[in-house]
């Protein structure tokens, strides 16, 4: 349901792009790293930093790492240190959206949550990363929610960008009359606020560590993440990797660049990495397209929850229908009445518009001349309709007018002309809603999706849920799994439906009758015989090892390394896992078709 209210630009001026820029050397020639350590190291590294001329900024000691601010002069010495594993990057990780179109939640229909019951929701709890929450928002539950912040972000219960409250409503806005439904819509759900950004739209790497920490802490068992940034992290890909072995299932954004680089923390095989569809199901522009997508969900147009007073009100109605309207930029509130009068293109002062709602087409002239055009004829609210197909987001720029002036599609332009002469209205003001572009606005139907399907399965594991959304995804684009779409668009009927028939193994077994994939009275061992093969090597110093193995009927494998999970990857037949280690020892390997028990067997390499 919705009440016709949608987004202020202004308000989200903070919102960033998904072009990432490389963090730079601090004031006073200081540098931002994560410093990793030898176990039981901390200590004296810590003293190593502060006679540098350093101090610690954020304690990653679960991933025996801290992230640090030091002279960039003291790097070299801090490498050189015996108990020092690697010194990296603490690389930037930024809010994936933009603003848009307003429109209604359609997503919700798309990923079938309507069509699976809420009411187990209570025992799920999903932690959103981001910017913060609007508690006391009319659409928001205020039981069952609470959360921390980052020093220097403001209270976990505000939201100075806007961006955490939309994400949030997108999972668990209200059934409640008011504005939009979320996938989980009756209150029941348990939410974990972690607030790292502040209105800036940017955090650190270890900022987002600790938050991930944070959520598994206060017992969360999904994270959402509509976040990321370019560059990939050993520190923050080793911490996803734990709490994946842990049970927490990781989503993330997978990028608004439109291309074919990866982002971080999506495409760390421990996270789920989530691709944007528009209303038609078909790939967004802006989505980025990789090896590491994993699955896809509606991120254009997406309506939800803004922090109070964020959001505007943009209306047009005439001869009884009403049209999406987008406020211009600068357009002041406004809510007008009178007869709808054709204007044309509007490039002088628009004749009969006395007390009047002019229509106007794009063209020849700016934004803001045509509604000078209109105000200057004495029109009292101006409209204007695209000259190509799509909304009309624009501008008036600096220029100061009286009147509300709103922007339409060019299709409903030219279904607005048979109006001409009836009775019109504009309405532009503050609102509680907003509709939003982007993977940020993907990955949160796939978190809910993820807590509604688990509620009702709750003996699987964070890797069995997460098979399952896979398995039952509506495929689009090419066959099978591509780098667009990942397996394809999440559908919470389908998985509730496969995981209902085959319990938590999936029926990987082929829809055999063993369910829990024991052995059938002594016959063959079901599902594939994979053999599994390594070779190692060293790079600068540090252990890698080449793995090749046949045999894997799924279309994805996990790799497992010294009894804990690696990667799930497709099944190509080959990788390679980059280690940080030195020295010398031995790696024990397995693959296992995603999310099931048919593995290869154990195979020992020294390096």
């Amino acid at each position: 349901m919705i009440n016709k209210k949608h987004f202020s630009r202004a308000a989200l001026a903070a919102a960033v792009s998904s072009v990432l820029l490389a963090p730079t050397a601090l004031a006073n020639d200081e540098e931002r790293v994560i410093v990793a350590f030898q176990p039981g190291a901390k200590a004296a590294v810590q003293q190593a930093v502060e006679r540098a001329g350093g101090r610690t900024v954020v304690d990653l000691s679960n991933d025996n790492a801290m992230a640090i601010m030091v002279p960039s002069q003291a790097l070299q010495g801090l490498q050189r240190n015996p108990n020092v594993l690697y010194v990296e990057e603490d690389v930037k990780r930024e809010l994936y959206s933009s603003e848009f179109e307003p429109n209604s939640p359609y997503g919700i229909v798309m990923v079938q949550a309507d069509q699976v019951s809420a009411a187990l929701a209570g025992n799920r709890k999903v932690c959103v990363i981001d910017s913060g929450y609007d508690l006391g928002h009319p659409d928001l539950q205020t039981s069952g929610v609470d959360g921390v912040f980052d020093s220097g972000t403001g209270n976990w219960f505000t939201d100075e960008n806007g961006h955490g409250t939309h994400v949030t409503g997108t999972i668990a806005a209200l059934q409640n009359g008011l504005g939009v439904v979320g996938v989980i819509p009756n209150g029941q759900l348990n939410i974990h606020v972690v607030k790292v950004f502040g209105a800036n739209g940017w955090a650190y790497s270890s900022n987002l560590i600790a938050a991930a920490d944070q959520c598994a802490n206060y017992g969360s068992d999904i994270i959402n993440m509509s976040l990321g940034g370019s560059f990939s992290s050993t520190t923050e890909r080793n911490a996803f990797d734990r709490l994946n072995d842990a049970g927490v299932l990781s989503i993330a954004a997978a990028g608004n660049g439109g291309n074919n680089r990866h982002s971080y923390p999506a495409s760390y095989p421990a996270v789920m990495s989530v691709a944007a569809v528009d209303r038609d199901g078909n790939h967004a522009s802006f989505s980025q397209f990789n090896n590491q997508v994993e699955i896809a969900a509606p991120g254009v147009d997406v309506m939800s929850t803004v922090p109070r007073g964020m959001g505007q009100l943009s209306l047009f109605s005439a001869g009884g229908s009403t049209y999406s309207a987008i406020a211009m930029d600068g357009s002041p509130d406004g809510d007008v009445s009178g007869s709808l009068v054709d204007c044309g293109l509007g490039t002088s002062t628009c004749q009969g518009a006395q007390g009047n709602v002019c229509l106007m087409q794009r063209g020849q002239v700016s934004f803001a001349d045509k509604v000078l055009a209109c105000q200057n004829g004495g029109g009292v609210g101006a409209v204007i309709y695209n000259n190509e197909s799509g909304p009309l987001n624009g501008t008036l720029g600096n220029v100061s007018v009286n009147i509300p002036a709103v922007g339409i599609s060019q299709a409903d332009g030219q279904a607005a002309l048979s109006s001409v002469g009836s009775s019109a209205s504009v309405t532009v003001g503050a609102s509680d809603w907003a509709s939003f572009n982007g993977t940020s606005m993907a990955s949160p139907h796939v978190a809910g999706v993820a807590a509604l399907v688990w509620s009702h399965f709750t003996e699987c594991t964070n890797d069995e849920i997460r098979a399952a959304l896979n398995a039952t995804a509506e495929d689009r684009g090419a066959a099978g799994r591509d780098n667009y779409y990942g397996h394809g668009i999440v559908k919470a009927k389908a998985a509730y439906d496969y995981l209902t028939a085959n319990g938590c193994a999936g029926g990987n077994n082929g829809g055999g009758d063993d369910d829990n994939g024991g052995d059938n009275g002594g016959g063959d061992e079901p599902g594939a015989s994979i053999t599994l093969s390594a070779t190692t090597y060293k790079v600068q110093g540090r252990a890698r090892a080449d793995l090749t193995w046949s045999g894997a009927d799924s279309s994805s494998v996990t790799i497992f390394r010294n009894g804990s999970s690696v990667a799930t990857v497709a099944n190509s037949g080959s990788y390679t896992d980059v280690t940080d280690l030195r020295g010398s020892g031995t790696l024990t390997y397995r693959v296992c078709e995603a999310g099931t028990q048919t593995c290869s067997d154990e195979i020992t390499v020294s390096y």
